[in-house]
């Protein structure tokens, strides 16, 4: 039993450390030549994948894995870069929603190119029956 304990445990540092990898070539890649952050690109990437191109600060928590004020930190450079602006939402005067501008959305097209790169260099060299697999195995760790 403590080898399976101690595989289980192989596993799983193995699993981060892979992501830390990951993690670390996205923010070089996003950051030499777009000058944002993997984080940044991912809360970027968010709001223009939420309906209608606008997302409170708290459906962007849910969705980059962060506090609601830690959204609110993380947008501020991004608001003052001109990539993000702030509205007040028509239904409920109390929420803001936050959208891109136009050069927003350039920057996530154009980054969003980057990443596309860096996942064709990583998976388009797999099998499609181990993507497959590589998929189901990290939907089940989620």
């Amino acid at each position: 039993m403590e080898l399976d304990a101690s595989a289980d445990q192989d596993l799983v540092l193995s699993i981060a450390d892979s992501w830390a990898r990951l993690s670390d070539r996205l923010e070089s890649g996003l950051g030499s030549l777009k000058g944002i952050s993997f984080a940044e690109y991912r809360l970027l990437r968010a709001i223009a994948d939420s309906p209608q191109g606008r997302a409170s600060r708290v459906d962007l928590a849910e969705r980059v894995h962060l506090s609601a004020s830690g959204v609110t930190r993380a947008l501020i450079p991004l608001q003052k870069l001109g990539y993000v602006e702030s509205r007040r939402s028509p239904r409920d005067a109390r929420l803001t929603l936050a959208l891109l501008t136009a050069a927003g959305e350039e920057l996530v097209a154009d980054a969003s190119g980057i990443v596309d790169d860096i996942a064709e260099s990583i998976v388009g060299r797999l099998p499609h029956d181990t993507r497959d697999t590589l998929v189901t195995v990290l939907t089940t760790l989620t």
